[in-house]
């Protein structure tokens, strides 16, 4: 049994008139009535009742009747959600994203903006260590990465730069630099402790600067977990300008760095040759962005 067989029995329960409900279907009424006498064959019951003047339904056909509309019914919702799915309206993106992405409100503005546009579609958010986000979003873990620049892409990736930001220093409130008027110059910071974040550009050209190797004390991970370390008088840390304005633990100062600012990048990085048709949304949404520029904010 086929759906259409499921129409041509609607279509007689309906109208319980065989001329009318052929001529609705667009067919000849003996090919509707062999229709409906090989339905009752292969069903072994009797659906409708038949007189020279009327039709009925028998009960068996009253209870087909209620369960093939809901048949149809639901096949039509799978025909529905297929065209959707297909146009990118229903579907699941994951996204895996650092710190950084969230304190400069990228990754706040992205999805509020996708969501508005596409309500039906799932995000998934969780935050993951920078350097898994790679191989995540080439093994199909992630779909959408929102990560802090520099990072290695595979040629199968490619970014998407959504915010310009500048490193500062952040020291513990009675450190010595901590009440300079001015920036802090990178060779005052040899000999220091540093807690080093994930994203280590920053770092690095402080050390290129000032001239010296530095003594590394601590390398726990995230920004918070960074800056924790600061507080707690582990030591010195470069950190993004956008966790000045968001993060404010007690006994942490930010500061200036003197010299050209150390510039780094939030981007979203994707699939060079993504197919879904909900991530290619997502995607095309964070092409539109035009970067934000944040300078350091000092406190």
């Amino acid at each position: 049994m086929e759906l259409r067989h499921l129409r041509y029995f609607l279509a007689v329960a309906d109208e319980l008139h065989f001329a009318r409900a052929a001529e609705i279907l667009g067919i000849a009424p003996p090919t509707l009535s062999v229709q409906i006498q090989q339905i009752e064959r292969q069903l072994q019951v009797q659906l409708f009742v038949r007189t020279k003047r009327s039709v009925a339904l028998t009960a068996a056909g009253l209870t087909f009747a209620e369960q093939a509309r809901a048949v149809l019914a639901q096949f039509d919702q799978a025909l529905t959600a297929g065209r959707r799915a297909g146009r990118g309206e229903l579907g699941k993106v994951e996204i895996g994203y650092v710190g950084s992405a969230v304190f400069g409100g990228v990754l706040q503005r992205q999805i509020s903006a996708f969501r508005h546009d596409w309500p039906d579609t799932e995000v998934q958010v969780r935050e993951w260590e920078m350097s898994s986000l790679s191989s995540a979003l080439e093994e199909g873990q992630v779909d959408i990465a929102f990560v802090r620049m520099p990072l290695a892409l595979a040629p199968s990736l490619q970014s998407h730069v959504l915010l310009r930001d500048r490193f500062v220093l952040a020291l513990p409130a009675d450190h010595r630099l901590a009440d300079t008027g001015v920036p802090i110059r990178a060779r005052a910071l040899a000999g220091e402790a540093f807690v080093v974040p994930e994203q280590e550009l920053g770092s690095r050209e402080i050390y290129r600067r000032g001239g010296f190797v530095p003594r590394v004390e601590r390398r726990p991970g995230s920004l918070l977990a960074v800056l924790a370390e600061v507080s707690l008088g582990a030591g010195v840390a470069v950190v993004p300008g956008v966790v000045t304005g968001v993060i404010d633990l007690p006994n942490v100062i930010y500061r200036p760095m003197a010299g050209a600012a150390i510039g780094s990048e939030v981007a979203a990085v994707f699939r060079r040759y993504e197919r879904s048709p909900v991530v290619k949304n997502m995607i095309a949404a964070i092409r539109k962005s035009v970067p934000l520029a944040l300078g350091s904010i000092v406190g």
